[in-house]
């Protein structure tokens, strides 16, 4: 076990290092000593109907480009449109027990989603975009490519860090790609909107941590430390390239995505 989980059998968690079984149909996983009292049937997770509780990003990703997964499209554009007037749009919270409630229900929904106009709070729906990125098994720029993309963003020449950058987005997986794209064209729009007051520094702020994340799933102190103002870095620099670049991997499908 690399990333501590519950056992699907007795609900006490599987400790980091320990030895766990995991069905290779249903993906239930327990301890070694739960096996006898696993139930002899299991039920493999539909693949198109439901959404796993967490997953890396593909998990979540359409089959058909872009891969944008649909709770994100669904969130930005309610964000898009009745959102572009709010004060601190990502950076004042919504409330905790409605971002859990609705991140609960999208997850289930699966790929049929419900309405989120129905949330009154628009910073909850905020609130449930940011939280479904920092649950994902790992960031959106992945444990493998985090090191790039920190020693990227701290290039002091402005033209060779984006070069690099534009080499390392270019690397991620066709779904981190095409969301991070998606994302940063949304941010780009957010930064422009003065009602919202909502600069490349404070988006760069708010999404350092949960776009950018760690190198590992079980960072050190000292690492949480010393990457917390180069994650804002990333962001910063990836805001900064310009919205055609990340077009060319969205394409003109961004307009069937987020209404103009």
């Amino acid at each position: 076990v690399i990333r501590p989980e519950p056992c699907g059998v007795c609900g006490s968690r599987i400790r980091f290092g320990k030895t766990a079984v995991k069905c290779c149909q249903c993906q239930l996983l327990l301890h070694t000593k739960c096996r006898e009292q696993c139930p002899s049937l299991c039920v493999p997770r539909p693949h198109h109907h439901a959404w796993p509780r967490e997953g890396v990003l593909a998990d979540f990703a359409p089959s058909t480009p872009p891969l944008v997964p649909t709770l994100v499209v669904q969130c930005v554009t309610e964000v898009e449109t009745r959102g572009l007037t709010e004060t601190g749009l990502y950076r004042v919270p919504g409330a905790e027990q409605l971002v859990r409630e609705w991140k609960r229900k999208l997850l289930r929904a699966g790929g049929a989603l419900p309405a989120l106009s129905s949330v009154t709070d628009i910073h909850v729906v905020c609130g449930v975009l940011k939280d479904f990125l920092r649950g994902l098994k790992e960031p959106l720029v992945t444990f493998s490519l985090h090191p790039a993309f920190l020693r990227a963003a701290d290039i002091p020449d402005d033209a060779a860090s984006d070069t690099a950058l534009r080499h390392v987005v270019s690397k991620l997986p066709p779904a981190n790609r095409d969301t991070l794209a998606f994302l940063m064209l949304h941010l780009f729009r957010v930064s422009q909107s003065p009602d919202c007051k909502m600069d490349v520094l404070n988006l760069s702020r708010v999404f350092g941590p949960t776009l950018v994340g760690h190198s590992s799933a079980n960072p050190t102190p000292l690492a949480i430390m010393e990457d917390t103002p180069r994650q804002c870095k990333v962001v910063a620099r990836l805001l900064s390239l310009p919205p055609s670049f990340w077009r060319g991997f969205v394409g003109t499908e961004q307009e069937n995505l987020v209404p103009i």
